[in-house]
């Protein structure tokens, strides 16, 4: 089968020199090589002369489920990007943080890759009308990562493939130099060769190589060729009276992109419980009898190619991925996510779970968590890896954008501990301010999904600064530029998890969801907002109806809260403000958009709202 693909020299020579190579055809296939045999086993690797054991792999009735044997590998960090290359960057380097060429240990990886018995796994990245194709060189014992892999992009069968299979970009998996060479840490290495874009994973977490060094890879063919994918979910909302709007929601890490496709967490008697105030300890709930129907479009990664048509003037985007790496820490208790949890306890085809409590041949339960052995806690990032497939209502053709949200994780906020928690429920942004909240791009408080030290910090341009292999400034133009292009597209601001002294968790962006499409428009009437009294948080809601009811105002303009008060509020805002303005240096560079210019300068004189319309206009 290797004569249906055209490799590189390099790989040509490692899959030669190998001891085998086994190509999968399908699926099934694949997952019986992840396990072979038996119903556990724990994959190890030869480091320094003794087995170093890093994933125990578990066969359970409805998948196999990977726990890591350090706490620290399941989750993300957010620095393991290295560049191997001498192309433009704003990322760090091989040779400036190690002292040496990549080249070397690039040897290295290729001679010990020749000592394995090897898969090769072909898929397209971003689907076949505008993918790219990419092929896993991987030890046979990482099978379940092949699997990962083969369901967030598009395998493909190579005895089906219509002509030769050759690879733009190739992975080299090889886990035990994480040990030799880089003190246990998760780097990624891209090496961007003319030829192709070679990613070596130094470790066996799919996060930050099998998803986002490929989303690295679409970053940098959109620098290249002028366009982005962007960090979002995206999902067509329709209302019980049959109005539609398609509603993305960006942000980083955390920021609620898989919850905006998730139905309504109600309580027992069918409430919403909205939130708890945390100093009266008094409950707020919602009675919506009959929630909106979602249609999900994208859970992580969405493409906006610049062959897809623009006809309305909004943003046209299309989902990257084949399957979804969804987070399931929230999901604590039997009947939190019924549709999500029936989808997990009795798929079609068996799944990929990761950091969660699994015994041979039992059934995985995605609210049974594994425990991490540093915290004794349960595993902030457990995750299930869905089919597009399997997700009901799902849209695969590219979709016009109504409404562009972005989600921020804020801490609570009073006057005795003042914090940016004052954002209300929802807010409407200018054109102008969209575009700085995704330059600046929060990462937020108590970020379940990565390794963070806390606090506010950024996630970087557009929120996937973290995974981004060449210019922040590039992107911030190609942001702009998609902005200025997409007039008709609105702009809102969603906090998740506290409003103020209250604990929402991501009901807000639930609740602005079924607000926006009930009003059966994306346009906003000036005489229903208000100015909000920090300029970066555009307009803010005089009132929220949905379904008959009113929302508390304390939700919507968190400064009338008696816990916050003006005091608070303005202490919240210059801590958002300071924040900005140190994040927005670094793109005041000779290579920024004159408009962009100009609207970071807006925000470091501490403008308002009209300056920033007068920019780049808003339809209300």
């Amino acid at each position: 089968m290797l004569e249906k693909f055209k490799f590189t020299s390099d790989a040509a020579d490692i899959l030669n020199n190998c001891k085998s190579v086994t190509v999968p055809k399908t699926r099934e296939e694949l997952f019986k090589l992840t396990l072979g045999d038996v119903d556990e086993f724990t994959v190890g690797y030869e480091v320094n002369g003794r087995i170093r054991d890093e994933a125990i792999v578990t066969r359970c009735k409805n998948g196999v489920v990977i726990n890591y044997t350090d706490p620290y590998m399941r989750r993300r960090d957010p620095d393991c990007l290295i560049i191997g290359d001498d192309k433009p960057t704003d990322k760090p380097r091989f040779a400036e943080k190690f002292g040496n060429d990549f080249s070397a240990l690039r040897g290295e990886t290729f001679e010990w890759l020749k000592k394995q018995d090897l898969l090769v796994v072909p898929v397209m990245v971003g689907g076949d009308e505008y993918g790219y194709p990419a092929a896993l060189i991987a030890p046979m014992n990482a099978g379940f990562f092949a699997c990962g892999l083969s369901d967030l992009q598009y395998f493909t069968n190579i005895t089906e493939y219509d002509g030769i299979f050759e690879p733009k970009v190739n992975i080299y998996l090889a886990p035990p130099f994480r040990h030799t060479h880089f003190d246990g840490k998760q780097i990624v290495v891209h090496n961007r060769l003319d030829e192709v874009y070679e990613l070596f994973p130094y470790n066996l977490y799919p996060g930050p190589s099998a998803k986002k060094g490929l989303y690295g890879f679409l970053l940098d063919v959109g620098e290249r060729e002028g366009w982005v994918t962007v960090h979002t979910s995206a999902v067509k909302i329709v209302t019980p009276y049959e109005n539609e709007i398609v509603m993305m929601h960006e942000g980083a890490s955390g920021g609620g992109k898989s919850e905006m496709s998730e139905h309504l967490h109600r309580e027992t008697d069918g409430r919403l419980h909205v939130g708890t105030n945390m100093v009266t300890k008094e409950d707020f709930y919602l009675r919506l009898e009959e929630p909106c129907e979602l249609h999900p479009i994208a859970d992580d990664m969405a493409m906006c190619h610049s062959k897809m048509q623009n006809k309305s003037k909004k943003l046209v985007i299309k989902d990257v991925e084949a399957g979804w790496f969804v987070r399931v820490d929230h999901i604590k208790e039997y009947g939190t996510a019924p549709y999500l949890e029936k989808s997990c306890i009795s798929p079609d085809e068996p799944l990929v779970f990761i950091s969660m409590q699994a015994q041979p041949k039992s059934t995985v339960l995605i609210w049974e968590h594994t425990i991490d052995e540093d915290t004794n806690k349960p595993c902030p990032n457990p995750r299930v890896i869905l089919p597009r497939r399997m997700i009901q209502n799902i849209i695969d053709a590219p979709v016009e954008v109504d409404i562009r949200s972005f989600g921020v994780r804020v801490p609570p906020c009073t006057k005795k501990n003042p914090s940016y928690g004052i954002m209300g429920l929802m807010h409407i942004l200018p054109p102008a301010l969209g575009w700085l909240w995704r330059l600046v791009a929060p990462r937020g408080h108590a970020n379940p999904s990565i390794v963070d030290s806390g606090g506010m910090t950024s996630e970087g341009i557009g929120s996937y600064g973290p995974f981004l292999t060449g210019s922040s400034v590039k992107q911030a133009n190609l942001l702009l530029q998609q902005i200025v292009d997409s007039p008709n597209t609105r702009y809102v601001l969603i906090p998740n998890q506290h409003i103020g002294c209250y604990e929402v968790g991501f009901k807000p962006q639930w609740i602005a969801r079924e607000y926006i499409a009930r009003r059966g428009s994306a346009r906003f009437h000036r005489d229903s907002l208000f100015e909000a009294r920090c300029p970066l948080l555009g307009y803010g809601l005089e009132k929220l109806k949905v379904d008959g009811q009113l929302v508390r105002k304390a939700f919507l303009q968190p400064e009338t809260q008696s816990e916050i008060g003006f005091e608070g509020y303005d202490k919240g805002a210059k801590i958002l403000s300071d924040f900005f303005k140190t994040e927005l240096a670094k793109f005041d560079t000779p290579e920024l958009d004159p408009l962009g210019k100009k609207i970071i300068d807006c925000c470091m004189n501490d403008g308002n709202i009209n300056d920033y319309i007068e920019l780049i206009p808003i339809k209300l």
